[in-house]
């Protein structure tokens, strides 16, 4: 052998990975349990055990053993004593598993093996969906962004018909397709107060707006979607507080309000006569808001017209009897002055309408035309 040859036994092979240093690990674990040493000992040194007393080997891998879990846990807790609350999310505390406080995002610090953490998503928003499901993208983490998914997704509809179908007030059959979406404002009781909080929104929805549309008539239900999803979205918020889910409903909107398929022909023939009554009436009501107020108003003018010439007959009545009865006292006061002036406003009232005055002397037999000066000659 050469001198600058070092020895085959004088150089240990180095494992080169982290697979190697574990199969290592495990192959001198079970050493330790088989009571076997790293290298084999002289044969002028090994002496057996006695009967009954155990092999020193064996308590050494046990020692090794309990070195290694002590190292894992003591690293474990280390590293469980510091955690990171994402933006969106609040962390809730446990100790022992009770609640000990509530951290928001950022980088925190709990006692390990005696405090647990539970994150909770405060900002994404959750939907409950009834009488379809959404084949489109899921809800987003903003309420405006999360309308138009739905508004622009596709709806599935078989199979839900039992979620859908209702009885109005008048006892028809409707389907009404609604959709509830809620945030998360309380975490503790959202966590600890009701087991299954998104069954609960479901039930209490279903049953609000069961009541709601089966207390209106159809054609209410059909024209007033808005008024009822408001109505109905107060009531499921007053039950979620009362229940103390720890959530805020932000919308519950009725999408679709139809009358079953198997009815929809008749329901459409219904609706069109219903339309043309309607029309008909509104026809009717235009007729009769032309027609009639005209002719009271020309019935009321006829009535003042009648008063005003009552009036003015009984006014001018009232005249003459007067001046007859002045006329009547000057003529006993004076008999021919007053028959002669009578006789003068008579003959000037008289005589511009007349076309032709004729002048007749008492002593002569012949009739005198007078020739009237001052009048215009007639055109021919």
């Amino acid at each position: 052998m050469p001198m600058n040859e070092p020895p085959p036994w004088g150089k240990k092979k180095k494992p080169a990975g982290p697979e190697d240093f574990l199969a290592i690990l495990i192959q001198k674990i079970r050493d330790a349990f088989s009571g076997q040493e790293e290298g084999p000992a002289p044969p002028g040194d090994q002496k057996p055990p006695a009967s009954g007393e155990p092999s020193p080997n064996l308590f050494a891998g046990v020692g090794k053993i309990l070195a290694v879990v002590a190292a894992a846990l003591i690293l474990q807790g280390v590293f469980s004593c510091f955690y990171t609350i994402k933006p969106g999310e609040v962390g809730v505390v446990l100790r022992f598993g009770q609640y000990a406080r509530t951290t928001h995002p950022g980088l925190h610090f709990k006692i390990p093996f005696m405090e647990d953490l539970v994150k909770v998503d405060v900002e994404t928003v959750r939907k409950e969906e009834f009488g379809f499901r959404t084949r489109g993208p899921g809800a987003n983490t903003a309420f405006e962004s999360s309308m138009a998914t739905l508004k622009n997704s596709s709806f599935d509809r078989k199979g839900y018909d039992m979620e859908s179908l209702m009885l109005t007030g008048d006892k028809d059959v409707i389907e009404v397709a609604w959709i509830v979406q809620y945030k998360v404002s309380d975490p503790v009781r959202f966590l600890f107060k009701v087991r299954d909080v998104a069954q609960a929104v479901r039930d209490a929805s279903e049953t609000v707006t069961r009541r709601i549309v089966g207390n209106m008539d159809f054609d209410y239900v059909l024209g007033n979607r808005e008024v009822l999803a408001a109505g109905a979205k107060h009531e499921l918020q007053d039950q979620m507080d009362r229940l103390e889910c720890g959530i805020s409903i932000l919308t519950l909107q009725l999408l679709d309000i139809n009358p079953p398929e198997q009815v929809k022909p008749a329901f459409n023939e219904v609706n069109e006569a219903d339309q043309d009554m309607k029309r008909l009436v509104n026809e009717a009501e235009e007729t009769y808001n032309r027609v009639i107020p005209k002719a009271r108003g020309t019935a009321k003018q006829i009535v003042e017209e009648a008063y005003g010439y009552a009036a003015e007959r009984t006014n001018r009545a009232t005249g003459e009897t007067n001046r007859f009865k002045a006329i009547v006292k000057e003529y006993q006061g004076a008999e021919e002055v007053t028959r002669q002036r009578l006789y003068l406003e008579a003959m000037e009232d008289i005589l511009p309408k007349v076309d032709h005055v004729y002048v007749i002397n008492k002593s002569q037999q012949n009739i005198l035309p007078l020739f009237d000066l001052t009048r215009t000659p007639a055109k021919e």
